[in-house]
C-alpha cells in the first residue's frame, strides 16, 4: 500500500478550455460557440450560415487548438494552489483525454503554472486506464475528479472503490451541466472541494455498493 492517489483531469478541472477554444474559433475561423443553450455537438455553428460545424471538422479544431494555442489556458480559480497543498498528503496524477503527442506539452503547461505532475493521456471512457493506474500504484484509497459525467460511470464500472468528484469548473457552463450521476459528489468550487477530498482520502476506499450522487456543497 502506498500512498492516497488523486488522479484528476486537465480541462474545466485545473484549466480554462471551453473560454479560451471559443475566442480562438470566434478570431480565427469565424465559428461561433454557445454551450449554454446547446449540446457540444451542436454548440459550434459558422457564423455565416448558422449551420452545425460537422463532427469531424469539431475533431480537427480541437486538434489546432492543442498544437498551437495551450498557452491560452488559464488556472482555474483555487486549483493550482489545492494541488499543491493536496500534494502534501497524496500522490498526484493527470488523466487527460488528448493525443499521444500532446502529452508532454500538456505536461509542461502545467508545469509553467507550478504543477509538475506525470500526465497520462487517453481517448474515450477513463475507467480502463484509471484502473491501471491504480492496479500499479496500489493507492490505500484513490479519489478521480473529472466534469464529464461519462468518465465517472465509465470509472464506476471499472474502478468502483474509487471516490469519484463531478467538478465544473468554468462559471460559464457550470450552471448549465447536469450532476454526473454515478459521481459520489458535484463540488464546482476548489475552495469547498479541498475538505470533501481531504474527508475522502483520510475515509478508505469509496463503498462499492452505491453509485448515485451523494449531497455536497455547491
Amino acid at each position: 500500500m502506498t500512498r492516497p492517489l488523486i488522479i484528476t483531469d486537465c480541462d474545466e478541472v485545473l484549466l480554462h478550455m471551453i473560454v479560451p477554444f471559443r475566442h480562438w474559433l470566434d478570431e480565427t475561423h469565424d465559428v461561433h460557440f454557445d454551450m449554454q443553450e446547446r449540446g457540444f455537438g451542436e454548440a459550434l455553428r459558422h457564423k455565416d450560415s448558422g449551420a452545425v460545424v460537422e463532427r469531424a471538422l469539431v475533431w480537427e479544431l480541437l486538434l489546432g487548438f492543442f498544437e498551437t494555442e495551450m498557452h491560452r489556458q488559464t488556472p482555474i480559480a483555487g486549483a493550482i494552489e489545492t494541488i499543491q497543498r493536496l500534494s502534501r498528503i497524496a500522490d498526484i496524477v493527470v488523466l487527460t483525454n488528448i493525443t499521444q503527442r500532446h502529452q508532454q506539452p500538456r505536461a509542461e503547461q502545467l508545469a509553467s503554472h507550478g504543477l509538475t505532475l506525470p500526465v497520462h493521456w487517453n481517448q474515450g471512457g477513463k475507467g480502463p486506464p484509471l484502473a491501471d493506474i491504480v492496479a500499479e500504484r496500489q493507492p490505500s484509497v484513490a479519489l478521480f475528479i473529472d466534469d464529464l459525467a461519462e468518465h465517472h460511470k465509465s470509472v464506476a464500472d471499472h474502478a468502483p472503490g474509487v471516490w469519484r468528484l463531478h467538478m465544473v469548473g468554468e462559471p460559464e457552463i457550470a450552471g448549465h451541466v447536469a450532476d454526473a450521476t454515478h459521481a459520489h459528489a458535484r463540488i464546482d468550487d476548489w475552495a469547498a472541494a479541498e475538505q470533501w477530498i481531504r474527508e475522502k482520502l483520510a475515509e478508505g476506499p469509496a463503498p462499492t455498493d452505491t453509485d448515485t450522487i451523494q449531497g455536497a456543497p455547491l
